[in-house]
């Protein structure tokens, strides 16, 4: 007898834990924002993707001079291959080797995982994440909500209601007035 009852105490007590659990969780406020969205409202970031176009395009039209000189020598090494020695050849081969690998290694202080393209990118960008995840502090802390995801990319957020969009509160909060047709 006193097994059940403290079985059944168990299950009331388990019960209510569940229920207050239950309760406590639709009282939090779930918001959520698409950062790639503000972001494209900004002309800050307009600004940045500028000079990182800017910065990409130069880079760029220096590894294609590198590559056409390449190609050159490769071209010329083939049609004066007979002429040479097997030392001369030897030489040439290793001329080429050497712009392919100064080629590489160029692309890579520019645009490799550490590269400058991808510091140069965090440097300029850093300051308007802040400020837009500021914003989205003070919104969220005005609204007293409880939970604010990123819908941008990856972020996992796969439905979101528009009643808990907070695009529209963080870019007036940024100071970015929108016009009716970017809705």
């Amino acid at each position: 007898m006193l097994k059940s009852a403290a079985c059944i105490s168990l299950v009331a007590v388990c019960f209510l834990f569940g229920w207050i659990a239950e309760a406590g969780a639709q009282q939090q406020k779930i918001g959520y924002v698409d950062t790639d969205y503000l972001l494209s409202h900004m002309s800050e970031y307009e600004s940045v993707q500028q000079q990182l176009r800017s910065l990409s395009s130069e880079w760029n039209s220096e590894l294609q001079e590198m590559e056409e000189e390449i190609e050159k020598l490769r071209e010329d090494f083939q049609s004066k291959k007979v002429l040479y020695t097997e030392q001369q050849q030897q030489q040439k081969r290793e001329q080429i080797q050497s712009k392919v690998a100064r080629r590489q290694q160029y692309l890579e202080e520019r645009f490799g995982s550490d590269g400058q393209y991808f510091q140069r990118q965090k440097e300029l960008l850093e300051p308007i994440q802040r400020t837009i995840f500021e914003a989205v502090d003070r919104v969220a802390e005005r609204g007293g909500f409880d939970f604010v995801f990123d819908r941008a990319q990856n972020s996992g957020l796969l439905f979101g209601n528009k009643e808990f969009n907070l695009n529209e509160e963080v870019l007036q909060e940024l100071g970015v007035t929108l016009n009716e047709s970017s809705n």
